[in-house]
């Protein structure tokens, strides 16, 4: 079973606050097909929700610490009826390969094809009128609208 610091355990929490359950454990208790979608959601979420129906407080913590210790999860937290489990999977935190920067000049000629000329900035849009015959995009500020009068 994996452990967590409680800093490691609070950050966790605060993560899975806004998570929904997304496996069930209902009448039939922990089986192995529950487990099974149990693991295929971490390997997958590292971080989830179990809900769990039926049951008492002693079976719900029996169930929390088999799991763990089935699947090699952290226990994070049980409020009621939900488990939250942990399992960091190496997998989602792969590092991105650098990306190469572009010279401008070579992204032109190799755009460009003989004959044809290189595509430019398009002219800026025309101003285009609001309700009040004023330009939207102009620089101008709107005038005060004048305050009928008793």
């Amino acid at each position: 079973m994996l452990t967590l610091t409680p800093d490691e355990r609070r950050a966790l929490r605060a993560q899975a606050h806004p998570l929904k359950p997304v496996v069930m454990i209902a009448q039939n208790g922990l089986t192995a097909a529950v487990l099974k979608e149990i693991e295929l959601a971490l390997k997958s979420h590292e971080l989830i929700k179990v809900r769990v129906f039926d049951a008492d407080r002693e079976q719900r913590d029996a169930w929390l610490a088999e799991t763990c210790e089935t699947l090699g999860a952290a226990p994070v937290q049980r409020i009621g009826n939900i488990l939250v489990l942990y399992r960091p999977n190496p997998e989602l935190h792969v590092p991105a390969e650098p990306v190469k920067p572009v010279r401008k000049s070579a992204a032109k000629t190799s755009a460009a094809k003989p004959g044809k000329p290189v595509p430019t900035r398009s002219a800026p849009a025309k101003p285009v009128a609001n309700r009040r015959g004023v330009a939207r995009n102009s620089t101008k500020p709107l005038k005060p609208r004048a305050r009928p009068t008793r």
